[in-house]
C-alpha cells in the first residue's frame, strides 16, 4: 500500500498539480466506499470537508476492507496490521478508526481456544485431532463412542455445565483412542472449556523427580482441579505404591468429591485394570487400595470398549 505522505509528495511534485491533484481527488471521490459514507453523511459533509479530509479519504481507498486485499494476518497491506479502516465524523471532519479485521479475529479467536487445552507429554498429531477427523464408523462400538462424545457436547450447551463423568476407553493398541482424547479436548475448547490432557506414564515419572526439586504440590493440584481432564495410558506401567495412592489416588479423590469428569484411556478393561493395580513394583499384593482406585475411576468414568483396526501397522 503506497503511504500517503508518498502520495501527497508525487502529486506536489508533479509538473502540474491542480492536475494531479483532481486525478487524486477523482480517483477518491469513484470509491464505492466512500461514495456510500459521503451520501449516508450528506447533511455534515460539504466540499470544503471533502478537500480537508483527503488524506483520510486516501488512506481509506488504499487499504484493505474485510481482509480482500490480504492473503494472511502476517501479508496484511493496511497501516495498522489485522485492523480495517472505518470512515467516521470527527470534529467536523472525515476521519478513520481502525476496526479489528475479520482475519484477526479468526487468529485471536484459534490463540484463545489453543490456550484453553493443556498438554503434558501428549503427541503433536493427538492434540491437533479434530472430531471431524475421527473414524467412528467402521465399527459398532465406535459409533457408540461418537453418539456418548455427541451427548456430553450437548449437555454441556443445553446445560452450561460440565457432566460430572467423562469416558473410559479401553481396547486394543494403536486404535485410536488417544485421537479421540485430543480431538474432544479441542471441541471442549471452542465451547470455552479448559482441559487438560496428560500421558500418565511420563507424568508419573515426572512427579518422583518433582519431589526434588519441591514442585510436587504444585502440579497435582494444577491437574486435579481442571474443569476437564484426560489420563492417557492408565495402566501401561507398574505403579509404585506412592505414585498410585498418594499422586493418582489424590487426584482421582479430589475431583470425585467436587464431580469433575475424568477421561481415560487403557489398554484394560476395568477389572483388568484392578488387578494391575493390585500389584506395585515391588511386587506387593494391595487389593483393598487397588479396589479403593477403581472406585473412584468408576464415579467419574463410563466405560466405552472402542474396536477397529491397528492405525499402527
Amino acid at each position: 500500500m503506497e503511504r500517503i505522505g508518498d502520495a501527497m509528495k508525487r502529486v506536489v511534485n508533479a509538473p502540474s498539480l491542480a492536475q494531479k491533484y483532481d486525478e487524486l481527488r477523482t480517483e477518491v471521490m469513484e470509491d464505492p466506499g466512500v461514495q456510500h459514507f459521503i451520501h449516508k453523511h450528506s447533511d455534515e459533509i460539504n466540499t470544503e470537508v471533502v478537500n480537508r479530509s483527503l488524506g483520510k479519504l486516501y488512506e481509506y481507498t488504499t487499504a484493505s476492507h474485510a481482509c480482500e486485499r490480504c492473503p494472511n494476518l502476517d501479508g496484511c497491506i493496511n497501516v495498522m496490521k489485522g485492523f480495517e479502516p472505518k470512515l467516521v465524523i470527527a470534529q467536523r471532519l472525515i476521519d478513520i478508526d481502525y476496526i479489528i479485521c475479520p482475519t484477526k479475529q479468526l487468529e485471536d479467536e484459534r490463540r484463545n481456544i489453543s490456550k484453553m487445552v493443556n498438554s503434558m507429554y501428549m503427541p503433536r498429531e493427538v492434540m491437533e485431532a479434530r472430531l471431524s477427523d475421527v473414524d467412528f464408523l467402521s465399527e459398532d462400538s465406535r459409533v457408540i463412542v461418537m453418539r456418548a462424545a455427541k451427548d456430553f457436547l450437548n449437555q454441556i450447551e443445553s446445560t452450561g455445565k460440565v457432566p460430572e463423568r467423562g469416558f473410559y476407553l479401553f481396547g486394543n493398541f494403536g486404535i485410536g483412542k488417544s485421537f479421540i482424547l485430543g480431538a474432544l479436548a479441542n471441541e471442549l475448547a471452542t465451547r470455552r472449556i479448559q482441559t487438560v490432557v496428560v500421558y500418565v506414564p511420563e507424568f508419573l515419572r515426572e512427579m518422583k523427580q518433582s519431589i526434588q526439586n519441591q514442585t510436587l504440590d504444585e502440579k497435582v493440584e494444577f491437574v486435579k482441579r481442571a474443569p476437564v481432564l484426560m489420563l492417557d495410558d492408565i495402566g501401561a506401567e507398574t505403579m509404585s505404591t506412592w505414585t498410585r495412592d498418594e499422586v493418582l489416588g489424590t487426584i482421582l479423590q479430589y475431583r470425585m468429591a467436587e464431580k469433575l469428569p475424568v477421561f481415560f484411556t487403557s489398554n484394560f478393561n476395568y477389572n483388568e485394570l484392578e488387578h494391575h493395580l493390585t500389584t506395585s513394583q515391588r511386587g506387593e499384593k494391595e487389593p483393598i487400595k487397588a479396589a479403593r482406585i477403581m472406585e473412584r475411576i468408576r464415579m467419574v468414568s463410563q466405560p466405552f470398549k472402542l474396536g477397529g483396526e491397528n492405525w499402527r501397522d
